[in-house]
């Protein structure tokens, strides 16, 4: 328990001290982004964080806004540029996310923070995600990032908070940086990152439900 207290300073004093070594690579992503996207350079999505409280994540833009001619916006695996991709794979896309850390509404270890969507979707164990700050990476994004299942991702952010203490803070930092740099788990196949969780649940819901039919098609009574 009393690390959750220490866990905030550490947080702080990390912060400024990536904010001073990153200084100069986010004002050449800022301007790279600017010159291949256009304004904005940065992109806001509301998510939720610690006792489901909801907050403004902050990311460079990796999209360019290009829509169908009935005015919806293409699948993100369509509009994500090559050069977003490269922000993506080596996560320069997620350096703003130290002003959430700032404020308080993120920490630099958790489970990663997700859409608000999602919230009737979890199960009662899985909604234990939300006891602590989300964080810029957690045990999921290294055991897999978005390569794994919703169920195997939710699971591992609920060990995160049964298991929160400094040294697993520190393992999860290391091999982060050993992940980013292998570019493991960037997405799941056929998708920019991973499947919506909310479609999925719903989807699988939907199989289950689903009326069984014997070898003439009656369905099963």
């Amino acid at each position: 328990m009393a690390y959750r207290y220490l866990k905030r300073v550490i947080d702080i004093i990390g912060v400024f001290t990536a904010i001073v070594i990153a200084a100069l690579p986010l004002a050449i992503i800022a301007l790279a982004v600017r010159c291949s996207l256009g304004r904005p350079t940065l992109f806001r999505q509301e998510r939720i964080g610690q006792h489901e409280q909801p907050f403004y994540l902050i990311k460079f833009r990796t999209m360019k806004d290009t829509y169908t001619p009935d005015g919806q916006l293409l699948a993100d695996e369509e509009r994500l540029t090559a050069f977003g991709r490269f922000l993506r794979a080596s996560s320069l896309d997620e350096l703003p996310e130290l002003w959430n850390v700032l404020k308080g509404e993120m920490s630099l270890v958790g489970p990663r923070p997700l859409l608000p969507e999602y919230l009737p979707y979890y199960s009662e164990r899985q909604a234990r995600r939300h006891d602590v700050r989300p964080g810029l990476t957690g045990l999921a994004q290294v055991r897999g990032r978005n390569a794994i299942s919703w169920e195997t991702r939710l699971e591992a952010d609920v060990e995160y908070v049964e298991n929160l203490s400094l040294a697993l803070d520190c393992e999860i930092l290391l091999r982060t940086i050993a992940t980013v740099f292998a570019r493991k788990g960037i997405s799941a196949d056929g998708h920019a990152t991973m499947p919506r969780f909310d479609e999925e649940v719903k989807a699988r819901k939907q199989k289950y439900s689903r009326p069984q039919t014997d070898a003439i098609g009656h369905k099963e009574g």
